[in-house]
């Protein structure tokens, strides 16, 4: 593939916005950004996508479930599915988030390991799919959330075993399942914790030693404390649910901020579905969307994970949405687009080579047409996407 350019009139580099740039590829890397705008004098291939369009780095979703098809039953199309079926699905559900613009997203709970065979798919063909980090079977209690993925484990040995084969097979971050969830008949409610510190310690320090990251499922406050205390990397929903409502500790906040650990919101709506949120949050959703405003306002490392998948509100590209999730709670939009580029690429140990624009940094590059800094919907207008310097859209 011989080298080219990209020229827009704006760019967004994942960190902030400037005006006309030309992006310079070679192979699957970036090369060199020019911020004159200035058009190449050797005669390469240049696309020109005109004075309005916005050069951004691929998003980053941090948390989706490509095994999940966004149907109104994802558990049962899920547990009914032969492998080979749902390899299919899963290879759909990746290429839609590639077309949103999507070019890197955290696995974060598949069933035998499904999401480790597109990742040897993609290797080689990356205009296929986004780049995928694949957890594995989540780690979950007997009976526990998701215990359909096939996780299921207790007892710290058996923990620490668990986090090795995950790591043996290739996973690139382990997932736990600190609190109860909503998706699983049977299993202890979103506010109860599934596993205790000594547990939650004994996969971090396990995970950590092996070089993974650690993402906890916690929505209980209880779970939430304990998996900070722990030392995970990044706390999924991080809704404060109690078995009254939702109560957001500040002091734990304030440990959360201290401590550096990401929390990974749950943002990120298709608008032409009605929402309908589980039994368990439904009444708690403004609230649940304060702390999430307030998180943000105190400093905390925020990035969006869709949790794409789950049921018709969360398609697999629905993730350009929280932009505007996060603006109405607040969130100036190029911070909210932060949330999804450059600090997303933190969390996912990726910095560097993904979340910006700038030489040496993946050809992973979004195209938008709008005005980035005040409009959130301008993510959605997509004009290309290039993955590992491929246009694919």
């Amino acid at each position: 593939m011989k080298p080219f350019a990209i020229h827009a009139g704006s760019m967004f580099d994942g960190f902030s916005l400037s005006g006309p740039a030309t992006v310079h590829v070679s192979g699957d890397r970036i090369v060199r950004v020019d911020r004159t705008g200035a058009l190449p004098a050797d005669g390469r291939q240049v696309v020109d996508l005109g004075p309005s369009a916005c050069l951004l780095p691929g998003l980053i979703d941090t948390h989706v479930h490509l095994a999940f098809d966004a149907g109104p039953q994802p558990v049962t199309s899920l547990t009914s599915a032969s492998d080979s079926d749902l390899l299919a699905h899963m290879r759909a559900a990746a290429r839609s988030a590639l077309m949103a613009g999507i070019t890197t997203v955290r696995d974060l709970g598949d069933r035998e390991y499904l999401s480790l065979t597109l990742v040897d798919e993609f290797a080689g063909n990356p205009e296929l799919g986004p780049e995928i980090l694949p957890a594995g079977p989540p780690l979950t209690t007997p009976g526990g959330h998701c215990h359909f993925l096939g996780g299921e484990v207790e007892g710290v040995d058996a923990l620490r075993a668990a986090v090795r084969e995950r790591h043996a097979r290739g996973c690139a971050v382990i997932k736990i399942m600190a609190s109860g969830g909503n998706m699983t008949p049977g299993s202890v409610p979103p506010h109860m914790s599934q596993y205790g510190l000594d547990d939650l310690r004994a996969v971090v320090d396990e995970a950590h030693r092996l070089g993974l990251p650690v993402a906890a499922h916690a929505h209980g406050t209880q779970a939430i404390r304990e998996a900070v205390e722990a030392g995970v990397d990044s706390l999924e929903h991080v809704t404060f649910l109690t078995a009254d409502g939702v109560a957001a500790d500040s002091a734990l906040i304030e440990i959360i901020v201290r401590k550096g650990t990401f929390v990974s919101l749950t943002l990120g709506l298709e608008p032409g579905e009605a929402v309908q949120p589980p039994k368990a949050l439904a009444k708690h959703v403004e609230a649940i969307l304060d702390t999430y405003g307030n998180l943000h306002k105190l400093g905390a490392n925020v990035v969006i994970g869709s949790d794409a998948g789950i049921g018709p509100v969360k398609p697999h590209n629905v993730l350009p949405h929280g932009v505007a999730d996060l603006a109405r709670l607040g969130v100036a939009p190029l911070d909210a687009l932060k949330s999804m580029t450059s600090l997303a690429a933190r969390l996912c140990r990726m910095d560097g080579r993904k979340g910006r624009i700038a030489a040496g940094a993946d050809a992973d590059i979004l195209v938008v047409n709008g005005d980035l800094e005040h409009d959130p919907a301008a993510v959605l207008d997509v004009q290309a996407v290039f993955r590992a310097g491929i246009r694919v859209r």
